[in-house]
C-alpha cells in the first residue's frame, strides 16, 4: 500500500500532465491553485516526517504533536499595478504586512508566458494570483520577485529588450481591441 506522501506525489504528476494539457485559462488557473496546494502539502509532511523522533519505538508516542500552520483559505489577487523598463515588465501587488512573513512563504513561478505568485499564511490566509497569456514572452532565468513594505514586485524579465508592452495580457489586448 502506497503512503499518503507516495499518493500526493502522484497525484501532483497527474495535476502536472494535465496542465500540459489544458488550453482553458479558467481550467489552468484551478489546477495551477491545485498543484501549488499539493506542492504545500507535500513540503509540509516532509517537514513532519524530518521533525520526527527517531529514537521513538513504535509502541511510544510523543507527549504532544504541533500541527503544521494551515490557513484557512486562498484569497484570489486580482487588484494590481503594473509598469515596464526597457528590460522589465514589473507588477507591483499590495499586501499588507507581507514583508513579515518568511521567505520561503513568498513563491513566484515563472514561464516563458505566465507567471503565478503565491504568499502562504499571510494574517491566517493565502494569497494567490495567477496570470496566463501574457503579451509577450519573458525570460524565467531572468525574472525574479521582491518583497518590500506591503508590496511584492514581480519583475518579469522581456525576451526582447526595448520593446514596449501596450497590455500585460493577451486577453487583456483582444478585450480592448474588440471595444
Amino acid at each position: 500500500m502506497a503512503s499518503a506522501l507516495d499518493e500526493l506525489q502522484n497525484d501532483l504528476e497527474e495535476v502536472k500532465v494535465l496542465l500540459e494539457k489544458t488550453t482553458r485559462k479558467r481550467i489552468r488557473d484551478a489546477l495551477t491553485a491545485e498543484k501549488n496546494k499539493i506542492e504545500t502539502e507535500i513540503k509540509n509532511r516532509m517537514q513532519q516526517k524530518s521533525q520526527k523522533k527517531p529514537e521513538l519505538l513504535d509502541n511510544e508516542k510523543p507527549a504532544a504533536v504541533v500541527a503544521p500552520i494551515t490557513t484557512g483559505y486562498t484569497v484570489k489577487i486580482s487588484n494590481y499595478g503594473w509598469d515596464q523598463s526597457d528590460k522589465f515588465v514589473k507588477i507591483y501587488i499590495t499586501l499588507t504586512g507581507v514583508h513579515q512573513v518568511p521567505t520561503e512563504n513568498v513563491q513566484v513561478h515563472f514561464t516563458e508566458r505566465s507567471f503565478d505568485l503565491l504568499v502562504k499564511n499571510l494574517n491566517g490566509k493565502s494569497y494567490s494570483m495567477i496570470v496566463n497569456n501574457l503579451l509577450k514572452p519573458i525570460s524565467v532565468e531572468g525574472s525574479s520577485k521582491k518583497v518590500k513594505t506591503d508590496t511584492v514586485l514581480i519583475l518579469c524579465r522581456k525576451k526582447a529588450e526595448n520593446t514596449r508592452w501596450e497590455y500585460l495580457t493577451q486577453v487583456e489586448k483582444e478585450c480592448k481591441e474588440k471595444e
